[in-house]
């Protein structure tokens, strides 16, 4: 069985800390060492693998400390290897990795930047999506277009609606303000909005999430189509 933990990264990031029944375990998207290293040492002191989603710097920035540290393997898109960190295992969109006794589908996910991936464990489910789904939101369009970003979150959208939506960003209270802005009158999205406020308020995270919940409720999501989704996307932008 696959365990996933948060860990707060930086001032809002998230990595995400995964374990199986042996004690495999690997680490996605480290973006400074020492607050990764005490979850890794908290959980037992081993790290077997990590997992890069993209090369922004609040996303791999302590991935070669920590594989100096811990003898870990970096597992990430080949097609960005010349601005990731040096990649042990590398991988592409449409393949398998294999993550102790689990194994993950590397899925295409480009808009927030042109190499983007995201890892999906059907053992979980789990999807570890970077910063192409948030909670209640999607990542700004740095590198793509509006086009490749409405196809990347279709396609996360396919995934089992009961799948933990893991995301690299606490964003949800600024989120749900902007999708109550589009639809204030949205029972479930103002519970949605509440529960928020109280995890953050209690210093708690507000990820995972659950993909059906962000089907019905994520204004990106909900989107018909690439130009709907590029209007709201501006909206936001501005927002």
């Amino acid at each position: 069985m696959l365990s996933i933990r948060p860990i707060p990264l930086l001032a809002d990031n998230y990595g995400w800390l995964l374990q199986d029944e042996t004690g495999f375990t690997a680490f996605v998207d480290p973006a400074e060492e020492g607050p990764t290293a005490a979850a890794i040492e908290a959980a037992g002191g081993r790290l077997d693998m990590i997992l890069l989603t993209h090369h922004h710097a609040d996303h791999v920035a302590g991935a070669d400390a920590l594989r100096a540290r811990f003898g870990a393997k970096v597992a990430g898109n080949v097609a960005d290897a010349h601005r990731l960190p040096r990649l042990d295992q590398p991988v592409r969109p449409g393949g398998r990795l294999e993550v102790g006794r689990n194994a993950a589908e590397v899925i295409d996910t480009p808009g927030h930047t042109r190499g983007h991936i995201a890892y999906f464990f059907a053992s979980g489910p789990v999807a570890l999506v970077g910063d192409t789904i948030f909670s209640l939101g999607c990542g700004r369009l740095i590198e793509g277009t509006a086009e490749e970003m409405f196809a990347s979150l279709r396609r996360l959208a396919a995934l089992p609606g009961e799948s933990l939506v893991c995301c690299g960003h606490e964003y949800t209270l600024a989120n749900a303000r902007f999708a109550l802005s589009l639809r204030p009158d949205d029972a479930a999205l103002k519970r949605r909005a509440e529960e928020a406020k109280r995890s953050r308020a209690s210093g708690e995270p507000t990820v995972p999430t659950r993909l059906e919940e962000e089907c019905r409720l994520n204004p990106f999501l909900v989107a018909p189509n690439a130009a709907e989704f590029a209007r709201i996307r501006a909206l936001k932008d501005r927002f």
